[in-house]
């Protein structure tokens, strides 16, 4: 039916898989509707859109910009960026660097893997730090940690609460040891906005690992996960390998990791606001 209601239209192919009795690969019209990474659902895009980028089927969370978190967590108009004249430097001659920084900040759209600044949830003004995996991954080199580090001092400074939503592949390695530096400059950041008696909320979103778990992302006062998001260190197979055994289907799951004691509570992006809004509420933050 849906073949014949779309005809004149381009279609693309979402797999070129062939199909069996488990698994099925349609044809989607280009530009309308998505395909669900995880139950395969046929999803109009304006419906996910609305829908906070959430599977109505599933629940699958699909990745967003930092740009639309920003607006689906902060009131309106209340968003101030910061810090954005810092970026990506070549600091290691690291050949072809500045070449692949200026096709990704073309394709992306963005200065950098993190999108800091201030804003208001239901009035109540915090500091934040959303990083982007448009951006090299959300991989974190200088100007990442630079970043994310004057968003806490700031916070320090101001007395204000800090939220950090985290999506990264580790390290940058075109940076090298000036990249991992990065984690403990924001970690060090992190223990004086919490020598000040400071709220600081790590929300974990997909996927978080490498340098960023081994850091900042775990060291929230309260750690909240988006559901189904990769939460970890070295990659499934790297630990398989290592250790010659099995991990569970789940391991490194949002839902594994809560299971273990790693973060604190699951929250749909649906109610992230809400949640966070009576959190800070909690913890003595008014208007």
């Amino acid at each position: 039916m849906l073949k014949n209601l779309f005809r004149k239209q381009e279609y693309i192919t979402v797999s070129s898989k062939p199909l069996d009795d488990k698994e099925f690969t349609p044809n989607i019209p280009n530009g309308k509707w998505v395909n669900c990474k995880k139950c395969k659902s046929i999803i109009y895009l304006e419906d996910l859109q609305n829908d906070y980028h959430v599977c109505p089927t599933c629940n699958y969370h699909f990745n967003i910009s930092s740009d639309e978190r920003a607006k689906q967590i902060f009131d309106e108009g209340s968003f101030v960026p910061m810090f954005e004249e810092i970026e990506a430097t070549n600091p290691l001659d690291f050949p072809g660097y500045e070449e692949k920084l200026n096709k990704v900040k073309e394709k992306s759209n963005l200065s950098e893997g993190v999108l800091c600044g201030t804003g208001k949830i239901d009035s109540k003004k915090v500091a934040a730090a959303i990083m982007d995996s448009k951006f090299f991954m959300g991989s974190m080199g200088c100007a990442v940690g630079e970043r994310i580090t004057r968003t806490v001092e700031y916070a320090t400074a101001n007395k204000l609460p800090l939220i950090i939503f985290t999506a990264s592949g580790g390290a940058r390695m075109q940076e090298g040891i000036l990249s991992l530096m990065q984690m403990a400059k924001a970690s060090a950041a992190i223990a004086k906005h919490d020598e000040a008696g400071l709220l600081y909320v790590s929300i974990i979103t997909n996927p978080t690992t490498g340098g960023v778990t081994a850091s900042f992302a775990m060291l929230g006062d309260v750690i909240i996960a988006e559901p189904g998001a990769t939460l970890g260190f070295a990659g499934r197979r790297v630990i398989e390998n290592t250790i010659n055994q099995k991990l569970p289907e789940d391991f490194q799951s949002a839902e594994f990791m809560l299971e273990k004691g790693f973060v604190d509570d699951i929250v749909s992006r649906k109610e992230l606001k809400d949640y966070l809004s009576k959190l800070l509420r909690l913890h003595g933050i008014e208007e």
